[in-house]
């Protein structure tokens, strides 16, 4: 018996994770709309969460080389923070999210490799905050058994993020030492999850006792409360001032300066996101006085260019999910209405593991 799936307000489950309560959901056959209108989120100008508002818009029609999906489970990630507030420029109106997971509802010219009714999932929604979405069929996969829409919407940005961050970025393994930046948060997760699972130690960064619990279960050795204590002064205590050897930091501004000083010579840093802002003006020379280090500021898009590691990272990433090898916190789902809550409280760190939206 399937759990109640509420339309007005959010769930929100302590400690649980909806994966462990909820049944995949059913595959159903293709549904349109009889009136081919579909409730969407809309951006008419930049601004705060107040911008987003909900409107009803021709379901759109899939050209050359796109799928139309019917969604069913919205990843919520920063980037779509950024666009709402300006900070990523893009046309106006705009219907947010790129992140999902659904069914395939209708195929565009040329299109092979899918049929209707297939679950799938892709990073490459266009216009994810609504009940259907194109997608292009090259950055489109499918779902395995067993895996549900939630499940699966959650897994792909955040979990191939982790993916390429520990196998590639900086391939991670047996002996190496990594500190994480927001441990508890969706990326935390699942990278520390991966780094352990390769041999690395991992030291991470969380702002709250209860998220501290959380890191360790996903299997950091050592978490500093950045909140209680300062984190490059601990890292250094921690390695015997060695340093470590890479840093996976997606706060950026707030991190920044620390983050280089934590690195022993010649060491990483990844720098995948700024969810306190962005970072100053920077002098390269720093780095060569710090001990000949390395910085990238990496995109996951960089790193799935090809259909080959789009599978790759993607097949990694679901298939353990589906297996219980990686675990998926994903216990924050709201309805579609309440996108400006859901992003707020992203924005606000209220959250733990991923948001996700319910059309």
């Amino acid at each position: 018996m399937h759990c109640s799936r509420p339309s007005q307000q959010r769930i929100f489950l302590p400690g649980l994770s909806l994966h462990r309560i909820l049944r995949p959901l059913p595959r159903y056959g293709s549904r349109v709309h009889a009136e081919a209108e579909m409730n969407a989120i809309q951006i008419h100008e930049t601004g705060g969460p107040e911008v987003l508002r909900l409107a009803e818009l021709p379901i759109p029609e899939p050209g050359l080389g796109q799928v139309l999906i019917r969604v069913e489970a919205v990843g919520v990630n920063f980037i779509e923070i950024y666009f709402r507030k300006g900070v990523y420029k893009a046309a106006l109106p705009l219907t947010p999210g790129s992140e999902a997971a659904g069914t395939v509802e209708k195929l565009g010219p040329g299109v092979t490799g899918f049929a209707e009714g297939d679950a799938v999932a892709s990073v490459g929604v266009l216009g994810s905050y609504a009940e259907y979405a194109l997608v292009p069929a090259a950055q489109l996969v499918k779902t395995p058994a067993g895996l549900s829409m939630e499940q699966a919407a959650a897994a792909m940005l955040q979990g191939m993020t982790a993916h390429y961050l520990a196998y590639s970025t900086f391939p991670l393994k047996a002996g190496d030492t990594a500190l994480v930046h927001a441990g508890a948060g969706g990326v935390g997760l699942l990278l520390t999850q991966m780094a352990s699972r390769l041999g690395a130690r991992v030291i991470t960064t969380v702002s709250t006792p209860a998220k501290a619990e959380l890191s360790r279960e996903a299997g950091a050795s050592d978490v500093i409360l950045y909140t209680e204590k300062d984190f490059e002064v601990e890292v250094k205590r921690l390695t015997d001032g060695k340093g470590v050897d890479v840093v996976y930091d997606g706060v950026g501004k707030t991190t920044f300066d620390g983050s280089l000083n934590c690195l022993r010579p010649r060491g990483l840093l990844a720098l995948f996101g700024g969810a306190s802002g962005p970072v100053p003006p920077f002098d390269p020379i720093q780095l060569s006085g710090k001990g000949s280090l390395f910085l990238t500021r990496p995109t996951l898009w960089h790193y799935i260019a090809t259909r080959m590691e789009l599978e790759w990272r993607a097949g990694n990433v679901l298939d353990w999910a589906a297996k219980g090898e990686l675990r998926l916190r994903t216990e924050h789902l709201y309805p579609l209405t309440e996108a400006a809550q859901a992003q707020t409280d992203l924005e606000e760190r209220r959250t733990t593991g991923k948001i996700l939206l319910e059309p």
